[in-house]
C-alpha cells in the first residue's frame, strides 16, 4: 500500500473547503485525518465531509498523534504562534501565505522550522495555475521575443465567504496586516515572477472603496524586475459591474500571451493575428491541486517544492514595498 500523509485541516473556514476539493481533487496521497477549529459547528462540519476527528483545541488535537502534517489556514496575525507550535511539536507544515504579516515574524517562523527539520512550504497555489504555467512556458522559449512589459489585472467580486459577514477578518489591519496588495495581489504577482524573472523594486498607491473594509481595496503599482522590465500589478476588491478584462498580459518584441478568466491562454503573433488558445482551459481553481500533489511529494520523498518559504518573501516584500512607497511617494527597494 502506498503511504499517505496523515493530515490536519487548522482552520476549518472558507478556505478549507477549497483545500478539501483540492486534495480530492489532486489524487495525491493525502489523507484528512483531524479537522480542527474553534468553532465547533465549523469542525464538526469538516469532520463529516471528511470522515476525520474533530478538534476545537489545536492542543488536543496533536496531543492525539494521529497526524504527520498540519494545513495552516487562519488569520494571518496568528501565523507565527500556531506555525511555531507545530514545529515544535515535529510537523511538517503547509502555511497559507502569506507566511506572517511582518518580517520578523517570517525570520522566527523560518528558524523555528529549520530547527524542526520538518517540510515547510507556503501555499501559494499561483504556483501551480495552469495556464500561467504555459504562459511561463512560451516565455522562456521566446514564443513572443523580448519582453516588453506585462500587466496583472486583479479585480474581484466580494466572495460571501471570504468577504461575508459583519466583520470578516480581512477588514481588520490587525488580523490582515494588510489589504489586497498582502493578500489577493500575492497571487497575481507570483505569476510574474514566474514568467518576467525576480522582482526588485515598485511604485504604488492604495485606496479605501469598498465600503467598511478598514484595510487597502485598491492598489495600483508599477514593479520593475531584474531585467529592467516594469510591469503593471493592479487590484481593486468591488461589487460594482465590470467589463470583461484580461488577468494577464506579458508583451514582447514580436507578439502579447493573454490569461483570461476563463481560463485560457493565448498568443498573439504574426501568424496568429487574431489569437491562438494554447493548452487545455485550466482556470483559477485548477492552481489548487497542484499544491498538494507538490506538498505530498515533499512529505513522502523529500522532493523540494517547486519553490521554498523562502522565496514566498518576494510577495510578502513586494506588498511592504508597496506600503513604503505609498508613505515616501517614490520608488521603494523590495529586498532591502
Amino acid at each position: 500500500m502506498t503511504e499517505h500523509v496523515q493530515l490536519a485541516l487548522v482552520g476549518c473556514g472558507a478556505i478549507a473547503e477549497l483545500h478539501r476539493w483540492a486534495i480530492g481533487e489532486s489524487g495525491a496521497p493525502i489523507d484528512i485525518v483531524a479537522a480542527v477549529d474553534i468553532d465547533p459547528a465549523r469542525a464538526s462540519a469538516m469532520a463529516v465531509a471528511t470522515g476525520a476527528t474533530p478538534f476545537t483545541s489545536l492542543d488536543d488535537a496533536v496531543a492525539s498523534g494521529t497526524f504527520s502534517s498540519v494545513d495552516l489556514m487562519l488569520p494571518h496575525h496568528l501565523h507565527e504562534s500556531i506555525a511555531t507550535q507545530c514545529f515544535d511539536a515535529g510537523l511538517h507544515v503547509l502555511l497559507e501565505k502569506p507566511m506572517a504579516p511582518t518580517l520578523a515574524e517570517c525570520e522566527r517562523i523560518t528558524a523555528s522550522a529549520q530547527g524542526a527539520g520538518t517540510v515547510f512550504m507556503i501555499a501559494e497555489n499561483a504556483q501551480y495555475w495552469p495556464e500561467v504555467m504555459t504562459a511561463a512556458g512560451l516565455v522562456a522559449d521566446g514564443a513572443i521575443g523580448d519582453i516588453v512589459t506585462a500587466r496583472a489585472c486583479a479585480f474581484i467580486p466580494p466572495l460571501p465567504d471570504f468577504y461575508g459577514g459583519d466583520e470578516p477578518w480581512r477588514f481588520d489591519p490587525v488580523q490582515a496586516g494588510g489589504g489586497l496588495a498582502m493578500d489577493t495581489c500575492s497571487h497575481w504577482l507570483r505569476p510574474l515572477r514566474m514568467m518576467l524573472g525576480e522582482v526588485t523594486e515598485v511604485v504604488g498607491e492604495l485606496g479605501h472603496p469598498f465600503p467598511g473594509m478598514r484595510t487597502e481595496s485598491l492598489v495600483r503599482s508599477l514593479v520593475r524586475f531584474e531585467s529592467g522590465v516594469v510591469a503593471a500589478l493592479d487590484a481593486l476588491l468591488t461589487s460594482a459591474t465590470l467589463a470583461p478584462e484580461v488577468l494577464f498580459r506579458i508583451t514582447g518584441t514580436s507578439g502579447e500571451i493573454t490569461i483570461d478568466g476563463a481560463g485560457v491562454c493565448t498568443v498573439y503573433d504574426r501568424a496568429h493575428r487574431h489569437g491562438s488558445a494554447v493548452g487545455e482551459p485550466g482556470g483559477y481553481l485548477m492552481s489548487y491541486p497542484g499544491e498538494f500533489t507538490d506538498f505530498a511529494a515533499a512529505v513522502l520523498h523529500s522532493t523540494p517544492p517547486a519553490a521554498t518559504a523562502a522565496h514566498s518573501l518576494g510577495e510578502l516584500r513586494t506588498a511592504l514595498a508597496i506600503y513604503r512607497s505609498v508613505e515616501s511617494r517614490r520608488w521603494e527597494s523590495v529586498w532591502t
